[in-house]
């Protein structure tokens, strides 16, 4: 009866300290004084972009197999569809800010923007679109278990320090604090998970 107690105590503080990780950054963006008199469309696309990044914490999570309620099938499902609703995320941020400021979004594209967090973003943006592309084409083109392992990583190592980089620039919605906690977390947890990937025999 003790093992079963200290065994739920111990899944209640993984997804309470999972979810808090996920919410606080979110909730403080939200809440940011920074929105006032913006227009619905802006804080959508901002807003977006904050779930953006706080997903990139999510999908290391589950291809680790760190929320043990999950089995390891369930957990590469669930990052499969928190892929989707991550690239989802991402148009719904460059389609807000296209609406808003066509200008800055054709110069972030073409590279010539004079912010170099948009350069970040676009190079960010450009590898997950990859990524998710090659996912959806992975069977068709058969690729074999371990140059699976290294393009799918080798995305991620694109993906999330561009992502991160880009966040930490931007002085925006997002609360410094937890903005730097997640960031922070999101390249640990990815870092981690990549190095216990290569260990592992390829499957």
């Amino acid at each position: 009866m003790r093992f079963k107690k200290k065994t739920w105590i111990y899944k209640g503080l993984i997804w309470s300290t999972f979810t808090t990780i996920i919410a606080v950054p979110i909730v403080a963006a939200m809440c940011s004084p920074l929105l006032a008199w913006r227009d619905p469309i802006y804080i959508i696309a901002g807003l977006a972009g904050v779930i953006a990044m706080a997903l990139l914490f999510v999908q290391p999570v589950l291809a680790g197999g760190y929320l043990r309620d999950l089995s390891r099938l369930q957990s590469r499902q669930v990052h499969r569809i928190i892929g989707g609703i991550l690239v989802m995320m991402i148009l719904i941020h460059v389609i807000g800010l296209w609406i808003t400021s066509p200008p800055d979004v054709i110069d972030a594209l073409l590279f010539s923007s004079p912010t170099p967090f948009s350069v970040w973003g676009v190079i960010a943006m450009w590898a997950l679109f990859a990524s998710a592309l090659t996912v959806l084409l992975r069977h068709r083109l058969r690729i074999n278990p371990r140059m699976w392992r290294f393009i799918h990583t080798g995305f991620a190592v694109l993906i999330v320090p561009s992502s991160v980089i880009h966040a930490l620039l931007i002085i925006g919605t997002m609360e410094t604090t937890s903005k730097r906690v997640l960031c922070g977390l999101v390249v640990a947890v990815t870092a981690k998970v990549i190095v216990g990937w290569w260990r592992l025999p390829a499957r």
